[in-house]
């Protein structure tokens, strides 16, 4: 129970990664805000935690929309307590070519991905301050690092993410607050399910071949595991963690070798 009486935040917590995240912080004892857009998704998980032992709380919000997103971490804050740990998880992907890609969806990505991260940690961190310690992880992706065709505003956004990331880290170092961000390659979530339908739809392979084509692109020839991601944002939350500040952790099989 390494996280006994700790307060996190998971956005995006309504199932996947996110959902993963808030199990396993509940395992170590952290009482878990779950936060995504629908009731359905976000009990499901609390219930889990809680018929598991664990606590848990729904918490409902479109970070879509800038004014749900500031609210998010004061409404949290009201109900449990100061974040110790505020995990900006919620995240969108999509896919076109640069010469089709819509500015709606671009401003879509970018709100969920971006802004969303730079308001939750903007209203987390005062708190932070005032006690002295804190842990910031930003979920990013392997799209962090490099780019690739058809998934510009994806791949920017997260790129985006990763600066929002180092520059946080550097104001916060002396102040016993860590910013890290998580950059995973292809997890076997529904996320990959949805790439899975796209090439299966633009290229005519099978789901099967679908599948193997994206699991071939990791050395390791398989998907990460939601658990994997999980181990490395609770080691970033540990007491053995607080060196860690300003990185970008890669899970990916040792495709992105740095």
């Amino acid at each position: 129970m390494r996280f006994a009486a700790k307060i996190a935040l998971v956005t995006g917590g309504g199932r996947g990664i996110g959902a993963e995240i808030a199990r396993s912080l509940a395992r170590d004892g952290a009482v878990v805000a779950v936060s995504a857009r629908t009731e359905t998704e976000v009990g499901k998980v609390v219930e889990e935690i809680t018929v598991a032992g664990g606590s848990a709380h729904s918490f409902i919000a479109d970070l879509s929309q800038t004014d749900q997103a500031a609210a998010l971490v004061g409404r949290v804050q009201a109900a449990l307590g100061p974040i110790d740990f505020l995990i900006n998880n919620a995240g969108i992907a999509g896919s076109a070519p640069v010469v089709r890609q819509s500015l709606d969806e671009w401003n879509r990505i970018f709100a969920i991905n971006v802004t969303a991260t730079f308001l939750c940690t903007q209203a987390a961190l005062p708190k932070m301050f005032e006690r002295g310690s804190g842990r910031i992880v930003n979920i990013a992706s392997v799209a962090a690092r490099f780019g690739a065709r058809y998934i510009a505003a994806y791949a920017a956004s997260k790129h985006a993410v990763l600066g929002f990331t180092r520059c946080v880290a550097a104001e916060v170092a002396a102040s016993g607050i860590t910013a890290n961000a998580v950059c995973p390659g292809f997890v076997d979530t529904e996320m990959v399910s949805s790439s899975v339908t796209r090439i299966v739809e633009t290229t005519g392979l099978t789901p099967e071949q679908a599948l193997d084509s994206i699991k071939g692109q990791s050395p390791q020839k398989r998907l990460l595991t939601t658990a994997e991601v999980a181990a490395m944002v609770s080691l970033l939350c540990s007491e053995e963690g607080r060196g860690i500040n300003g990185q970008a952790l890669v899970l990916d099989g040792g495709g992105l070798l740095a």
